[in-house]
C-alpha cells in the first residue's frame, strides 16, 4: 500500500482489535508454536476492521503482522505509564487527527483521520485501544498468563480479575498447577 491519500475510519470492533494482535502478531504466534504456520486468508479479517474498502482491499499479511507487533507493547506494558507512552507514540508517527462525521440520519460523530492509507490500520487499531483504556482503565487489558502463551486479552468481565487469553490456557494452566501439588504431596 503506498496510497499517500487522507484515509477516515472508525474504531475497530474490540474481537477483531485481538483476533489481529492474536492472530497476526510474531510473539502470540510464536508462544503457540504457530510462528511458521500460514497466516489465515487476509479476506477473513479485512472486512471486519471497519477501514474504507480501498484500504482493506489493499492489505496484505506484512502490513497485518506489521500492525499486530506495533500494538502486542502495549498490552505487555509494564504499567499505565508505559503503555500510554506507546498508545501516544503509535498515535503521533501515524499523524491521527479527530474529524467531525456524518453519521445515519445526519447526526455529528466523531470519526479519525490520517494522511497516509499505509497507517490507518494501526491507527485505528491504537484508537480503539485507547477508547478502550479511557473507559476501563491500564489494569482490564494484559498478555496471557498461561506458559508458552503471549496471545492478549481485553478483560470485559465484571469482576476484572481476567488474566488468561481464552478459558482454554486457563484449564490448562489449572491442570498443571493441580498435578504439581499432586506430585509433590506424594
Amino acid at each position: 500500500m503506498a496510497e499517500r491519500t487522507a484515509v477516515t475510519f472508525t474504531e475497530i470492533p474490540l474481537q477483531t482489535l485481538t483476533g489481529l494482535v492474536n492472530g497476526w502478531g510474531t510473539l502470540p504466534r510464536e508462544g503457540d508454536g504457530r510462528g511458521d504456520a500460514p497466516h489465515r486468508p487476509v479476506s477473513d479479517i479485512a472486512p471486519h476492521l471497519g477501514l474504507p474498502p480501498r484500504v482493506s482491499a489493499g492489505l496484505t499479511p506484512e502490513a497485518l503482522a506489521h500492525a499486530a507487533d506495533h500494538l502486542h507493547p502495549a498490552f505487555s506494558a509494564q504499567d499505565a505509564e508505559a503503555c500510554a507512552r506507546h498508545l501516544t507514540r503509535l498515535l503521533a508517527d501515524g499523524g491521527v487527527r479527530p474529524v467531525v462525521g456524518i453519521g445515519d440520519g445526519g447526526a455529528l460523530r466523531a470519526v479519525w483521520s490520517v494522511d497516509d492509507a499505509d497507517h490507518a490500520l494501526v491507527a485505528a487499531a491504537a484508537i480503539t485501544l485507547r477508547q478502550y483504556l479511557a473507559a476501563h482503565g491500564f489494569a482490564r487489558i494484559g498478555v496471557c498468563t498461561a506458559g508458552n502463551c503471549a496471545d492478549v486479552y481485553l478483560d470485559q468481565s465484571p469482576g476484572g480479575r481476567r488474566r488468561f487469553c481464552s478459558v482454554t490456557c486457563q484449564n490448562r494452566t489449572r491442570v498443571a498447577a493441580f498435578r504439581s501439588r499432586k506430585a509433590a504431596s506424594t
